[in-house]
């Protein structure tokens, strides 16, 4: 694993982050998600906590405990544990839109500025359409979607939740950051010698990046009791998930492009300096 590499890469993306051409990029993933959120929460958010109040209450179990609960003097519970439950289940599809809205919108961008800035002559060999960046990346945020769904029963052992989240987050900021920073320079081939010679550092950064992920959801442990903040809220969150995806993308297209040129630079080279030899052969042979 290149720790070195991938520490100057993550410094070099802090760097950037400050750059104002950097930040106004933000705004547009952020407005377009904020737009959709804020509406959403704004027409859904009561109705969706007293549906899951409801559900609660239906739970003969869970009921039995919150009714034992309010029975010894602790009767804001269910009013807190409801709204908790709700974020709970929505905070993966925000995570999973962000990075969507994030990947298609900003990345592209961000990689090219990178480019201009450090790797000037590197070649843009066109490696993948566009279109079949979205798709790979919706199929691959949905199958994410997925394992989070059914690992959810395993949450329940108290290391896990630490562990299972994170590893997806990784797993999927990793394909999705991969193959994006490269579609536009790296032929089929060189991504996959990339994204082989370097999974452990790539997977390592997509882990740190869904840790990173995480802290937005902190927001909610201090305003999930009022409902009247809820989409202010989610605004928040909203802007600290596309500052760290936007991060992310920095880091990503740091480390790659930097690894590509590399790649390039030892394969090729190694290509000319055979080419001599071949040229020595056939003189030879013709003569």
């Amino acid at each position: 694993m290149n720790f070195k590499g991938v520490m100057d890469a993550l410094a070099r993306s802090a760097g950037y982050c400050l750059m104002p051409r950097v930040m106004a990029l933000s705004l547009m993933p952020l407005a377009m998600l904020m737009m959709l959120c804020g509406a959403l929460t704004w027409v859904y958010w009561e109705d969706g906590v007293a549906l899951v109040r409801e559900a609660l209450e239906m739970s003969a179990m869970l009921g039995a405990a919150l009714k034992w609960l309010e029975s010894v003097g602790a009767p804001s519970l269910k009013t807190v544990l409801a709204p908790l439950i709700l974020v709970a289940a929505v905070v993966p599809v925000l995570v999973v839109a962000c990075l969507m809205v994030v990947a298609q919108f900003m990345t592209p961008t961000l990689v090219k500025l990178v480019a201009q800035r450090r790797f000037e002559h590197l070649e843009r060999r066109k490696g993948s359409p566009v279109w079949w960046s979205v798709l790979r990346s919706v199929g691959l945020s949905l199958l994410a979607l997925l394992v989070l769904l059914v690992s959810i029963p395993l949450w329940l052992v108290p290391p896990m939740v630490l562990v299972i989240p994170p590893l997806v987050w990784g797993w999927l900021a990793m394909q999705v950051m991969s193959f994006d920073v490269l579609a536009d320079h790296a032929t089929p081939q060189e991504r996959k010698a990339l994204m082989s010679e370097h999974r452990w550092a790539l997977l390592g950064m997509g882990v740190v990046s869904g840790l990173m992920g995480a802290a937005p959801g902190a927001v909610w442990a201090f305003s999930a009791l009022t409902l009247v903040l809820a989409p202010l809220v989610m605004m928040a969150s909203i802007w600290l998930y596309t500052a760290v995806f936007a991060l992310t993308s920095l880091w990503f297209a740091h480390y790659l492009l930097a690894a590509l040129q590399r790649h390039r630079l030892k394969t090729e080279g190694e290509l000319l300096d055979a080419l001599p030899t071949s040229h020595a052969l056939v003189k030879t042979d013709t003569a």
